[in-house]
C-alpha cells in the first residue's frame, strides 16, 4: 500500500479503476461457466444471455468497491478520485448499453 501512497494520483486511480472490473469480469465469467458446466447455473439464471451479460457486467463494475474501500480507509484521496471517475464512466456506459432492457 505504500507504493500507492507514493503514486497518489488521479491517473493511477483511473488505471486501477479501469483494470479491476476487467479482471473481475473474467473471474466472474469463469465462475459462471463452472457453475453452468456443473448444471447449477441453468436453474439459477433461468433467463436469456442478455440478462446474464447485463448481470455479469454489473457485478464486474461492483468489483471496484474493494479498491474504493481500501483507498478510503488509507486516505489515499487522489487515487480514490481516479477509481471513482473510472467507476462512473463504466456505470454510464452500462446504463446506456442496457437502457432499453431496463425500461
Amino acid at each position: 500500500m505504500s507504493l500507492l501512497k507514493e503514486n497518489n494520483s488521479i491517473l493511477m486511480g483511473i488505471m486501477i479503476g479501469a483494470t479491476v472490473p476487467v479482471l473481475g469480469y473474467f473471474a466472474i465469467e469463469m465462475i459462471f461457466e463452472l457453475l453452468t458446466q456443473q448444471g447449477l447455473m441453468d436453474s439459477v439464471s433461468a433467463g436469456s444471455s442478455g440478462k446474464r451479460l447485463r448481470t455479469l457486467a454489473l457485478m464486474s463494475i461492483c468489483c471496484n468497491i474493494i479498491p474504493i474501500q481500501l483507498l478510503n480507509n488509507k486516505r489515499i484521496d487522489a487515487t480514490l478520485k481516479g477509481v471513482l471517475i473510472a467507476t462512473f464512466i463504466y456505470c454510464t456506459v452500462w446504463a446506456i448499453k442496457f437502457a432499453a432492457d431496463l425500461i
